[in-house]
């Protein structure tokens, strides 16, 4: 399973067939799921920086920026039948 894809599916355990099956039929989502990855390793690093107030501050954003995308996900999970296949 490709890495981005995991890192959804650790999110999102409950869906992970549905995660799988959208993946390989849709590219928008693909790439939905590579820029949550992305995220959240940008998260990750920013949360093991030193606290300085920059590193606070970018932790936030990226904390901001990993749920955006969760949300997004799940929105296209959602209407994943309705939506034309890419």
């Amino acid at each position: 399973m490709d890495q981005a894809v995991l890192a959804v599916v650790r999110r999102f355990p409950h869906l992970k067939d549905e995660v799988e099956s959208l993946t390989k039929r849709n590219d928008a989502f693909q790439e939905a799921c590579e820029d949550f990855f992305d995220a959240t390793k940008a998260l990750d690093w920013w949360a093991a920086t030193p606290n300085g107030a920059a590193s606070v501050n970018r932790k936030a954003e990226y904390q901001a920026l990993v749920e955006d995308l969760a949300r997004e996900i799940l929105m296209m999970l959602e209407t994943q039948d309705s939506d034309p296949i890419v």
